[in-house]
C-alpha cells in the first residue's frame, strides 16, 4: 500500500469519526436534562388577593359583599371588578388608572376574548389583579341553557383563561348576574367561588360621568363594585373611576383584590 492510499483511508476515517461527532454535539445542544427546563419554567404569579385561595370560602353563593366572605378582607375594604374584557383599547385604559392610584382590581374576563388578548391578559396578572371567568361568550340568559352548554360556558372560559394567564381564576361571575343552582353548582366544581355586586352604576349603558360617578361614590365598607372594560364605549367609566377612586380612598376606604 503506497503512502497516498494510506493517507486517503486516513483522510475518510477522519472525515467519518466527524461525521459521526456532528449529530451527537447537535443532539447535546437540542436535548438538555429535565432538572434544566424545570429550573427556566417561570414559577406561577403570585395571588393577589387579600386571603390565600387555599383558605378562603364563601359564607353564601352567589356573594354580594365582602362580609360574605371568610377569612374577613379588612374592615375599611371595597372590592372593584372589571367586567366584559379584555378589551385591546378600554382594558389598558382601565389599567393605567388603577396604577395612577394603586388600586388593584377582579377582571372578570370573556373567554372567547382572552387569546386573542393573551399579552393583555398576562399585563393584568403582572399588575398584580385578580383575573375571574366570566363564561365563554357572555350569554344573558346563562341559567336557562342546556346542563351541557352550562358547563361549556364556564368550564371553557376558565381553561383559556388560565392558559393564558398561568394561573387559574379563582372567582366566576354570572353575565347579567343571572344564578342558578346549575350555575353555581358548576363553577363550584372548577374551584371557583361565585360572585355577584353590591353596587350597580350601570355604566354599561353610559348614563354620563356624574350618574356612574355619584353611584360608586355610595360604596361603604364591604361593597362589591361593578364596573365594565368591555362591551363598547368605556369613556365615561374610565373618566369616573379617575374621580371615584381618590375620592373612596380619602373616605378612608382601601380597594382589595378579591
Amino acid at each position: 500500500m503506497d503512502r497516498r492510499h494510506v493517507l486517503t483511508m486516513m483522510a475518510a476515517a477522519a472525515a467519518g469519526v466527524a461525521a459521526g461527532a456532528v449529530p451527537e454535539l447537535r443532539h447535546s445542544g437540542r436535548h438538555q436534562p429535565a432538572h434544566a427546563a424545570a429550573r427556566r419554567t417561570p414559577p406561577p404569579p403570585p395571588d393577589p388577593g387579600f386571603a390565600p385561595a387555599r383558605t378562603m370560602r364563601a359564607a353564601t353563593n352567589p356573594i354580594h359583599s365582602l362580609h360574605e366572605l371568610a377569612p374577613a378582607a379588612p374592615p375599611n375594604a371595597v372590592a372593584l371588578t372589571i367586567d366584559d374584557g379584555p378589551h385591546p383599547y378600554w382594558t389598558p385604559k382601565v389599567l393605567d388608572v388603577l396604577a395612577e392610584f394603586d388600586v388593584h382590581a377582579t377582571f372578570n374576563m370573556i373567554g372567547e376574548q382572552v387569546p386573542e388578548n393573551t399579552r393583555l391578559v398576562q399585563r393584568i396578572v403582572a399588575a398584580g389583579h385578580q383575573i375571574a371567568d366570566h363564561t365563554l361568550t357572555h350569554p344573558i340568559n346563562l341559567p336557562k341553557l342546556p346542563a351541557q352548554r352550562i358547563r361549556q360556558e364556564i368550564a371553557e372560559a376558565h381553561d383559556r383563561i388560565a392558559q393564558a394567564a398561568s394561573a387559574a381564576p379563582r372567582f366566576f361571575r354570572s353575565p347579567g348576574g343571572a344564578w342558578s343552582q346549575q350555575v353555581v353548582e358548576t363553577a363550584t366544581a372548577l374551584g371557583m367561588i361565585c360572585v355577584d355586586w353590591g353596587v350597580d352604576p350601570r355604566d354599561w349603558a353610559r348614563p354620563g360621568v356624574p350618574h356612574i360617578t355619584a353611584d360608586l361614590e355610595r360604596a361603604k365598607p364591604g361593597d362589591i363594585l361593578l364596573c365594565h372594560d368591555g362591551g363598547g364605549d368605556r369613556s365615561q367609566t374610565v373618566a369616573a373611576l379617575r374621580t371615584v377612586i381618590p375620592a373612596l380612598k380619602q373616605r378612608g376606604l382601601t380597594f382589595v383584590a378579591l
